[in-house]
C-alpha cells in the first residue's frame, strides 16, 4: 500500500504542476517546523539573540535542494562589512526566506522587520522570536513607530544590520513594486547607509495564480551603499526613487539572464 502510495505521488509529482506547488512549500513548512523543534531546545539557553537567526539560516539553508531553487549570491563585498546599515529588498513570495538563508551567513549580525502575524505561527514563529526578529503591527502606526525607533538604537550601538522589505506586501508579478517610506525614515533619522539586495524574478518558474512551482535559478545581487549622510526627511522621496530606480534596473538584468 505504502509503495504504491508513494508511486502515485511521484507520477503526480511530475505530472501534476498543481501537485508538485503543494507538494514543495509543503516540504518547506514540514521541514522548517521539524527543525524548528530541534532549535527550540537549543535557543532557550541564549533567548532574543541576533546570533541564533545565524544558526537558524545555516541550518534552514539545505531546504533549497529539496524545493529544485538554486542561488548565486553577487556583491558579497557590500553585505560583509561590518557596520551599521539599512538593508532593503524587494519581496515577491514566502520563497524569500530560503532566499534570506543563503544570503544571511555573509550579513552575520543582523535582524530583520517582520508583520507580527508571523510570530503567530508556530513553532517558526517562536524560532524567530527567539532570534530577536523585530515584529510590529502595521495596524497601530505609533506603536510600530516606537519599536522601529527603538531597533535603529539598538542596531547602531550594536553595528548591526536591519533588513526591511520596502514594498511591504510581497507580490509575484515580475516587477519590483511601490515603496513605503519607512525604510527610508529609518535611514535618515539615524543617518545609516541603505545597501539595496535584489532577488531576480521568480514568476519564470513560480507563480501562485497558475500553482506552478517548476526548477528555477535565482540571482541575489548585492549593490554599492547609497549614503544617507547629511540628509534629511524632506529628502525621503528623492532617496526612495533613486533607491527603487537602483533595484529596477538590477532587478531587469539579473531577471533576464536567469531566463535565458
Amino acid at each position: 500500500m505504502y509503495l504504491l502510495l508513494i508511486c502515485i505521488s511521484l507520477v503526480l509529482y511530475k505530472m501534476s504542476k498543481t501537485f508538485r506547488f503543494y507538494t514543495k512549500f509543503g516540504i518547506y513548512f514540514l521541514y522548517t517546523s521539524i527543525i524548528s523543534l530541534f532549535l527550540l531546545a537549543m535557543f532557550i539557553f541564549q533567548p532574543r539573540s541576533e546570533k541564533n537567526l545565524l544558526t537558524l539560516s545555516l541550518v534552514f539553508a539545505p531546504v533549497t535542494k529539496l524545493m529544485g531553487v538554486s542561488w548565486e549570491i553577487r556583491g558579497r563585498e557590500h553585505l560583509e562589512q561590518e557596520r551599521s546599515c539599512i538593508v532593503v529588498m524587494n519581496h515577491q513570495s514566502l520563497l524569500d526566506c530560503v532566499g534570506l538563508y543563503q544570503v544571511w551567513p555573509f550579513l552575520k549580525n543582523t535582524t530583520i522587520i517582520s508583520r507580527r502575524i508571523i510570530f503567530y505561527i508556530w513553532p517558526t514563529g517562536l524560532i524567530c522570536w527567539f532570534g530577536k526578529v523585530i515584529f510590529i503591527n502595521r495596524m497601530k502606526s505609533n506603536s510600530a513607530r516606537k519599536i522601529l525607533n527603538d531597533a535603529t538604537d539598538y542596531i547602531k550601538e550594536k553595528k548591526m544590520k536591519l533588513i526591511i522589505f520596502p514594498e511591504g506586501t510581497r507580490r509575484n508579478n515580475g516587477e519590483i513594486n511601490a515603496f513605503k517610506k519607512g525604510a527610508f525614515h529609518i535611514a535618515i533619522r539615524s543617518q545609516l547607509p541603505i545597501i539595496p539586495v535584489v532577488f531576480s524574478s521568480y514568476y519564470y518558474f513560480l507563480s501562485n495564480e497558475e500553482k506552478r512551482f517548476d526548477s528555477g535559478r535565482v540571482i541575489v545581487e548585492a549593490l554599492p551603499a547609497i549614503s544617507t549622510e547629511g540628509l534629511t526627511l524632506d529628502d525621503i522621496n528623492k532617496l526612495l526613487e533613486k533607491t527603487r530606480n537602483t533595484m529596477i534596473d538590477t532587478f531587469n538584468k539579473i531577471s533576464k539572464e536567469v531566463q535565458s
